[in-house]
């Protein structure tokens, strides 16, 4: 271009006779020179202009469509960085004795029960005894079901059967029912109550709040924990447990459910609950003090339920006076306060005695007596320690059944 404007601005001289300067012929105000050469056309330029406009088209279609693409697809991913996500990455081992391990095993062997009649219903749960559909739980969860009411079972997957009492006792607050029809049951296996120490790990199954497959954890935070209860409705009646404690959280709706042993043991029938307030439904939640009738009591219970439909409980053969404010069991002043020939007539105990002591345990009051002969069977021993005209004595007697 340089080379063109030269060669066409030889032979000309500005007013000092020397060449005129390409700049000094450019008017601003005139009208704009004609161009002093044109690009000659050859022959197919005009067709290849038109290619040229057509693939710059084509071009600009596809960088178009293509940037609408990237474009959603960065707003569908995030953005560059998360356009290829990763596999989800496998879950952990869970080893054999943790809460995963023991829920995932004994979950199917746990039960919510429904009872309703005379005005009465309630929701609780239980576990599985054998493989015939025998069911062990609390008395006062059936209790409403008693007198011809409905009673339901409904198992950790979701089948619900109808089921009978075979045979409940208010004083153990413990009760077998039976459901037929159903096959690959899941009986929970039964532990030792009297190995259980303070401070073992326990996990309590349930239907807490009608909230089926509930798991909760603690430690044992008590043994022989003298508990007096009293069930829900006319049909309850009052137990006594001498209990384990816990603190794994217990709710309404946890009774009859099993305690569980780091090994996946039952160790105790979840069965009481104290609490220091109500919740917005009118009940009761957890403060950490939870109580379980210990299994081997349990066991023997469902033993004599399952064979005789009833259970015989243990007695010393005397009545107790709780009227007054004694540090301990008060047998009544009555000429018959104490049973003629009963055990404690046998052992030498009289009317006006205060028991102060069991099995080298203290007595503080009436229950707390009752407590502790139910928690033997009749035939077992008892060791008394009783205060006559202020003096300590000691006597052994043997229980008997009730009459």
């Amino acid at each position: 271009m340089r080379e063109s404007m030269d060669l066409g601005e030889r032979g000309r001289a500005g007013a000092d006779g020397g060449p005129v300067e390409p700049w000094a012929r450019y008017d601003p105000w005139g009208t704009a020179p004609e161009p002093p050469y044109e690009q000659p056309s050859e022959p197919g330029t005009r067709a290849r202009r038109r290619g040229v406009i057509v693939a710059v088209a084509l071009a600009a279609l596809v960088t178009g469509t293509l940037g609408g693409y990237l474009g959603a697809r960065y707003e569908r991913d995030g953005g560059a960085r998360t356009l290829v996500l990763p596999d989800p990455a496998a879950g952990p081992e869970r080893p054999a004795g943790s809460v995963a391990d023991l829920a995932a095993r004994s979950l199917p062997g746990v039960v919510t029960l429904r009872a309703s009649g005379a005005g009465e219903a309630g929701t609780g749960s239980g576990f599985v005894l054998d493989g015939r559909g025998h069911i062990l739980t609390n008395n006062h969860v059936v209790a409403p079901a008693a007198d011809g009411g409905a009673l339901t079972v409904t198992f950790s997957g979701g089948q619900t059967l109808r089921a009978e009492v075979v045979g409940r006792d208010a004083g153990y607050d413990l009760a077998v029912v039976r459901v037929r029809g159903v096959k690959n049951l899941t009986p929970l296996a039964l532990g030792d109550s009297e190995g259980v120490q303070v401070g073992d790990p326990v996990v309590a199954l349930g239907s807490p709040f009608d909230l089926p497959n509930t798991v909760t954890s603690g430690i044992i935070s008590a043994k022989e924990r003298p508990v007096t209860a009293a069930g829900e409705g006319e049909q309850g009646g009052i137990s006594y447990v001498d209990a384990l404690q816990t603190d794994a959280p217990l709710n309404p709706g946890n009774s009859g459910g099993p305690l569980l042993d780091a090994t996946g043991h039952v160790i105790g029938v979840n069965s009481a609950i104290r609490s220091a307030g109500g919740t917005g439904e009118g009940q009761a939640g957890s403060v950490g003090l939870g109580f379980a009738i210990p299994v081997n009591q349990a066991r023997w219970v469902a033993g004599e339920l399952l064979d005789h439909g009833r259970v015989a409980h243990p007695v010393i053969g005397v009545a107790l006076d709780s009227r007054e404010d004694k540090d301990g069991a008060l047998i009544g002043s009555d000429e018959d306060a104490v049973t003629p020939g009963g055990p404690a007539d046998r052992a030498g105990l009289a009317p006006g005695d205060l028991v102060t002591a069991a099995d080298g345990k203290p007595v503080t009051s009436t229950e707390d007596l009752i407590v502790r002969v139910r928690a033997h069977r009749p035939g077992d021993r008892l060791r008394l320690t009783y205060v006559r005209e202020g003096r300590a004595h000691e006597v052994t007697l043997t229980l008997e059944a009730e009459d």
